[in-house]
């Protein structure tokens, strides 16, 4: 098969940073809304149509993954007395809704608060997040289109579903801190317009909104993110306010006096508190980049004590229960739940095998102790805690879908010698051998780990006979603060180090071959995949690169991008720049090389990584390759899907076509 190539022109545009000039021939691609930019998208989508629609296997593969993404998952939980209220996906639907369910027998009753995307032509209305008031009479949630994530927060009734009349707008990934009386709320906000300045308001129930007092503004930078939270008698209010990557500052608000309190400001460290009566407690990486648990006295802010010492396991989530609190945990990637009590004795929670905690859910006041736990073999699941044994509550695993996987994790040198985490899955009756087809993917940035999570796209390849390799790279939270450290700013060549010893050890191992062996991240892991292809075109045969950041010298001024610039650098700045311009791999494509068959993906409602970088990238990378011998054989192709965005509230329909496409791509290129 070979595909056809598009002219694309090339425009004399050169900047000059620092001294350095810096050509940017595609820069006309940068303004999606242009009618030369929406003309060439097209023309490119009917191009990658064609050539993804004559693979053979892609029709196999889109009734796979429907059947494994037709699955019911649970994606978030909170408990209110002798009820549930969750967001779920229902076997066989496109959306999760946000629902009531009996605590008691979760699967005979449901009371539906909201199911956007019932009312849609395409699905692609979602749920983003909800927040319920204490007794569980009222829900706040946030609703968005076409992918965007700009919610609109609406209040509901739990009891029939009922809604109020409140919309406020502009309330992307809001934060909620329900008033003990349920008549308000103090919640997160966006002003009209502006992609930063994230600020805290207070919200009574009827009022109109634009009135709505501002609580905190205090930004140190305009891309601060704030959270808020509050005391259970209603008295104190915690805000949390991301600053960067690796530091938190909190503030505390006596409401009956006014009074502000600084309880961490201007430190680089993470730290995550709640409410448990007379304290705060929780989890932070000051003196502790794997964390440890704090205790601070709401009458006395400066003394704060060590309850759970740093240890070889890192620290992810806590929850205060009436006898001390819930503690999830992460080895190498691998999640365990702790129980820790008030004396000070320790239990481990046993019942959810190999997996990843998602999220801990308490309820303190009727004693209901919850966890969403997800792994490579199953979608997320909740389970009740019972003393010291979790077991599965809702909904039921009982069909067979899901092929036997065996995983293994083992470890690898990379470049430096550092030794780096590789989860291996795949069937359990698969031998692996230098034939074996091989999807390996990785992240490496922004703290996130990697951990045994449901994929329908890896269960997919996996019953298919495939290996899924994911490597957890430096960047990422593996291993505390300091693995985050190693991989970011000035080290992020070590991610990409890491990675490209990942590809190599399977092939040095006997596992693959170069021939058998495909690439895939999105986002963060775009940009990982943007460096594979620029610095190794010999890693591999066959790239997919999703929703990808790979014009490191112009990001920051595009959406949100400026939240980045602590984890990558600011080109602004001499020093950064340097680090970026050494990588940035729009600029490090050169022309005549080889490079591996590649598949961009993006979405014109991406509200985090703008389009244009894969729009820019695609039309390098086609003029590199347009005279090579094998540029047919090898396309570069690129699809902007529309009423889409990062990934969030994607309906099923639309990720079974892409994910089709990226198996089929596979496919074909592998030589399957």
């Amino acid at each position: 098969m070979t595909t056809p190539s598009i002219p694309t022109p090339r425009h004399d545009v050169v900047d000059d940073y620092h001294g350095t000039s810096v050509p940017d021939p595609y820069r006309w691609l940068e303004d999606g809304s242009s009618s030369d930019t929406q003309s060439w998208v097209d023309a490119q989508n009917r191009i990658t149509r064609a050539a993804l629609d004559a693979i053979p296997a892609r029709a196999r593969w889109h009734a796979d993954l429907v059947r494994f993404m037709e699955l019911p998952v649970v994606q978030a939980v909170q408990a209110r007395g002798d009820r549930l209220i969750l967001l779920e996906r229902e076997r066989g639907a496109q959306q999760a809704r946000l629902v009531v369910r009996p605590l008691a027998d979760p699967s005979s009753a449901v009371t539906v608060i909201a199911d956007p995307a019932a009312g849609s032509g395409d699905a692609a209305v979602a749920v983003d997040w909800f927040d319920a008031s204490d007794d569980g009479e009222l829900v706040a949630y946030g609703v968005s289109e076409g992918g965007t994530e700009n919610s609109v927060l609406h209040v509901a009734r739990t009891a029939d579903g009922s809604h109020l009349d409140d919309r406020i707008p502009n309330c992307r990934a809001a934060s909620i801190a329900w008033d003990p009386d349920r008549a308000g709320f103090h919640y997160t906000r966006y002003p009209e317009d502006d992609e930063y300045h994230r600020t805290v308001h207070h919200h009574i129930l009827g009022a109109e909104w634009r009135d709505d007092p501002v609580v905190w503004a205090d930004h140190p930078t305009p891309q601060t993110w704030p959270n808020v939270s509050g005391s259970k008698d209603g008295r104190h209010l915690l805000v949390e306010a991301m600053v960067g990557w690796s530091r938190t500052d909190l503030h505390l608000l006596d409401r009956t006096t006014g009074q502000w309190t600084a309880v961490q400001v201007g430190i680089d460290a993470v730290t995550d508190l709640s409410f448990d009566g007379d304290r705060l407690v929780g989890t932070t990486t000051l003196d502790a980049p794997r964390g440890r648990v704090v205790a601070v006295p709401l009458d006395d802010i400066g003394e704060w004590s060590t309850l759970v010492p740093e240890r070889e396991v890192v620290l992810d989530q806590l929850v205060p229960t009436d006898d001390g609190f819930l503690l999830s945990t992460s080895s190498t990637g691998v999640g365990a739940i702790e129980r820790h009590r008030r004396d000070g004795s320790t239990e481990v929670v046993s019942g959810i095998g190999l997996a990843t905690v998602a999220q801990l859910a308490v309820d303190r006041d009727h004693g209901t102790e919850l966890a969403v736990v997800t792994g490579f073999d199953a979608p997320a699941t909740i389970h009740r805690i019972d003393g010291t044994t979790a077991h599965e509550l809702y909904p039921s695993r009982d069909d067979d879908v899901v092929p036997e996987l065996t995983v293994r994790r083992v470890d690898y040198p990379s470049r430096d010698g550092t030794e780096i985490g590789l989860f291996l899955i795949h069937r359990a009756d698969v031998e692996l051998g230098s034939d074996t087809p091989t999807i390996l993917n990785g992240y490496g940035g922004f703290a996130i780990t990697e951990s045994p999570i449901w994929s329908p796209t890896i269960a997919a390849w996996c019953a298919d006979g495939g290996l899924y390799a994911i490597a957890g790279l430096r960047g990422g939270f593996e291993h505390g603060e300091e693995w985050h450290a190693a991989g970011k700013r000035a080290n992020k060549q070590n991610v990409f180090d890491d990675f490209h010893a990942a590809a190599d050890w399977l092939v040095a191992e006997g596992i693959t071959t170069r021939d058998r062996l495909a690439i895939a991240g999105g986002s963060n892991g775009g940009l990982l995949m943007g460096a594979a292809i620029t610095q190794r075109p010999d890693l591999c045969r066959a790239v997919w690169c999703a929703v990808p950041l790979l014009d490191m010298i112009r990001f920051p001024d595009f959406l949100i991008a400026r939240l980045w610039t602590d984890e990558y650098g600011d080109p602004g700045v001499a020093e950064e720049f340097e680090w970026l311009w050494g990588y940035s791999p729009y600029h490090r494509v050169r022309d005549g090389e080889r490079y591996p068959a590649v598949l961009f993906t993006t979405a014109e409602g991406d509200t985090r990584v703008d389009p244009m970088h894969a729009r820019k990238m695609t039309a390098a990378l086609q003029h590199a390759t347009a005279h090579h011998a094998d540029s047919g054989e090898r396309p570069i192709l690129f699809h902007q899907e529309g009423r889409a965005g990062h990934g969030v509230g994607k309906p099923v329909g639309k990720r079974a076509d892409e994910q089709a496409d990226v198996l089929g791509f596979f496919s074909w290129q592998l030589g399957l």
